[in-house]
């Protein structure tokens, strides 16, 4: 054995022991064993035809090759190959397909450097920022564990994408600081003062966390995770302690957006994840990080709660400190408390298995939930002149109670005097010129006010009279509901004429209600078109006051 071997040897008889001391040997071997059938999976899949452009590479679903694949085909066969547990270690023919993933992976790279993702970017710096973050803990990893070897087959690629990260732009905030932690990376690996340049010239603007501890895009289950994951790398390779600051503020903010069962609020998101069902896993390398780094057991027992979905082999390799076991003690997240975010516009109630989110400038107002009783969401509105959505512009606590506001007025339009030619295409445009008369107003607000047993909401209008006005309810699927009349033509509607309405799911129940509904009028011009799934509707006609009780049965 020759010098080279024994450090090998060392270093992965190393990491072997460090590992096999993490998350109960059942959790780690099963990720192991799952990430060698994810890299049987790739090599059955492995484009193999030798004049095709992508050969070593995987097609998507939809019959697609991405620019980013072979960077993911690589980290998981070299994570085999190098991990002593892995049925894969040290077997020639993974360092065969290794080969032909690392070819392509320079030959479909783009003369600026890039990558592209066909479905939608093209010479993309921010994918390439993404995959040079990937490919980076991939690098690390050889070099930690003695493959070197591995190096030599991407290195002219990587630095290829090094410059085109050192003079490329980003779409959205997120990727800024993606950018960064791809650059910190490649400094780590090969040190070079520009990459520290850009680093810091991106990093000038300030990261974008505001007081209520949200980033730009309020993702909760998306770019929240890629901040987080993104700061905490830079902040550890770039040894700059400051930069988990943010980390540690949108992770501490989160703690209040977590239902009973790990789901988070997602309602207050500005990208794709708005209003969708998803836990913490993508934030694991951020709260994993700083439950080390800080000892914080309310972290370590976050990051524990979604470990097993998020942390993979790969990671562990790169980051033995954040293994189970080198973690503090957990400690119990809050589940009791009260909390307004005012610049972010929403408020958090969580009583146990009960919590409720209140939400400003959102069609979905409120959220209530009951172990697995679920209220998806509340929206109500009127038939005002096509434009009576309710979204709330402004939410204050007062005398016990979050209320939401909204104020619409419309009228009707006089010719002009004297007369001026009108076209087709002018009319919309002489709108806002000419006089109204007939104004109508219309006020409504809605007041929630918590119970002993969940939460009161009294919905009020007022200002013109005669307007109908519906209440929709959707409520989560799989559940029963009864006391409430199915509706005559719309689907999976139903109207809650009098009394209260008992929906189930599981072991759990709500009461809603009650309800005295004149009217049927449920898909209201211009409002927003029926959520899908179960609604139950209260409907009314202006004026009105109208309470809503959503009650727990124990």
């Amino acid at each position: 054995m020759n010098r080279r071997d024994a450090l090998k040897t060392a270093a992965l008889a190393a990491a072997a022991t460090s590992l096999s001391a993490a998350p109960p040997p059942t959790l780690l071997q099963a990720k192991i064993d799952a990430h060698d059938k994810a890299a049987d999976d790739l090599m059955k899949r492995q484009e193999l035809g030798p004049t095709h452009r992508h050969r070593g590479n995987v097609s998507g679903a939809d019959g697609l090759f991405y620019g980013g694949s072979p960077a993911g085909i690589l980290d998981t066969f070299v994570t085999a190959y190098l991990h002593p547990q892995s049925r894969h270690f040290h077997h020639p023919l993974v360092l065969e397909r290794m080969k032909l993933a690392a070819e392509c992976f320079a030959r479909v790279q783009t003369p600026d450097g890039n990558w592209n993702l066909p479905i939608t970017n093209f010479n993309s710096p921010p994918d390439t920022a993404f995959i040079i973050q990937g490919i980076g803990h991939t690098l690390l990893n050889a070099r930690q564990y003695g493959f070197p070897e591995f190096e030599a087959l991407v290195l002219p690629a990587v630095k290829k994408a090094g410059e085109a990260l050192i003079r490329g732009g980003m779409h959205t905030p997120n990727h800024r600081w993606v950018a960064c932690s791809a650059l910190a990376l490649l400094n780590h690996l090969y040190p070079d003062p520009r990459y520290l340049r850009r680093i810091d010239q991106w990093l000038a603007e300030t990261i974008d966390i505001d007081a209520d501890g949200q980033y730009t895009e309020r993702s909760s289950i998306g770019y929240n995770g890629i901040c987080n994951r993104a700061l905490s790398i830079c902040a550890h390779h770039l040894n700059r302690p400051e930069l988990l600051n943010p980390v540690r503020q949108n992770l501490q903010a989160m703690f209040y957006l977590i239902h009973a069962d790990g789901e988070v609020v997602t309602e207050i998101s500005r990208r794709q994840d708005l209003n969708q069902r998803g836990t913490m896993f993508n934030s694991w390398l951020g709260i994993a990080y700083l439950a080390w780094k800080d000892r914080d057991g309310q972290m370590a027992a976050l990051a524990r709660s979604v470990e097993a979905q998020a942390a993979g082999v790969s990671t562990y390799l790169s980051y033995p400190q954040l293994l189970d076991a080198q973690l503090p003690p957990s400690k119990p997240l809050p589940d009791n408390y009260e909390k307004l975010f005012p610049l972010t516009g929403f408020a958090r109630i969580r009583r146990g298995p009960m919590s409720a989110t209140i939400l400003r400038d959102r069609d979905r107002f409120f959220t209530f939930r009951h172990g697995d009783a679920v209220v998806n969401a509340v929206r109500f509105s009127t038939a005002f002149f096509g434009k009576g959505q309710f979204k709330a512009k402004t939410l204050e606590k007062k005398a016990g109670s979050f209320v939401l506001a909204q104020q619409l007025e419309a009228g009707y339009y006089q010719p002009f005097s004297p007369p001026r030619l009108i076209t087709t295409e002018t009319y919309d445009d002489t709108r806002e010129e000419r006089r109204r008369t007939e104004i109508s107003q219309l006020n409504t607000v809605a007041e929630l006010t918590e119970t002993p047993n969940g939460f009161r909401l009294r919905i009020k209008a007022t200002g013109t009279d005669e307007v109908p006005l519906t209440i929709e309810i959707n409520l989560r699927e799989g559940g029963s509901l009864e006391g409430a009349e199915k509706h005559p033509t719309v689907k999976d509607a139903w109207v809650l004429r009098h009394g209260h309405a008992t929906y189930t799911k599981g072991k759990d129940k709500l009461r809603i209600g009650p309800g005295n509904s004149p009217h049927t009028y449920v898909e209201v011009r211009g409002a927003l078109p029926k959520l899908a799934g179960t609604c139950l509707y209260v409907t009314a006609i202006t004026p009105v006051d109208q309470v809503i009780e959503f009650e727990r049965i124990a």
